[in-house]
C-alpha cells in the first residue's frame, strides 16, 4: 500500500505533506517554489510508493471555483500526464490556511516563526490531507482501488 501524497498549491510555492505507509495520519513534508513542484513529486515518488496525490482545491464561500484555480489547472494537468497513471484527487482546501495558523499558535509556535509562510503552506498540506484521510471521498476512493 503507497503512501498519499497531498499538495497546497501556491503561485510562488507549494506545501507538501505524506501520510505515513499505513495511511494512518499525515505530516507536512517540504515546501518547494511551483517551478519545481513537478519534479520534486516525481524525484519522490521514484524513491517512495505513492498511491495518489491530493491536490487543494481552492474554492469560494459558495463552494465554485476560486481564482487560484486558472494558476493550478495547467499545473496539475502536466502532473496528471507525468505521474500517470497515479491517481490526481481534487479535494476542498477552505480554511486551511486558518487551521494551520491555529495549530501554530496552539503549538506554542513563536510569532516570528509563524510569520513563514513556507511553514504555513506545510502544515496545510498536511491538513488537507489528514481532512481527506477523514473524507467519505476517502472511503469511495480506497474501496473502489480494492476492486
Amino acid at each position: 500500500m503507497g503512501r498519499l501524497l497531498s499538495i497546497d498549491f501556491g503561485r510562488k510555492r507549494c506545501g507538501i505533506a505524506v501520510t505515513d505507509s499505513l495511511r494512518i495520519v499525515a505530516n507536512g513534508l517540504t515546501t518547494v517554489a511551483t517551478n519545481d513542484l513537478i519534479a520534486y513529486i516525481k524525484q519522490y515518488m521514484e524513491a517512495t510508493e505513492v498511491s495518489a496525490v491530493i491536490v487543494g482545491h481552492p474554492t469560494t464561500m459558495k463552494g465554485e471555483d476560486s481564482e487560484s484555480m486558472r494558476y493550478l489547472t495547467p499545473v496539475i494537468n502536466r502532473l496528471r500526464k507525468e505521474i500517470n497513471p497515479c491517481p490526481v484527487i481534487f479535494f476542498d482546501e477552505r480554511f486551511t490556511s486558518v487551521l494551520a495558523h491555529r495549530a501554530m499558535i496552539d503549538g506554542g509556535m513563536k510569532k516570528m516563526a509563524r510569520r513563514d509562510k513556507a511553514i504555513v503552506d506545510e502544515i496545510s498540506a498536511a491538513i488537507i490531507l489528514n481532512d481527506f484521510l477523514q473524507s467519505r471521498e476517502y472511503s469511495t476512493w480506497q474501496n473502489s482501488m480494492k476492486k
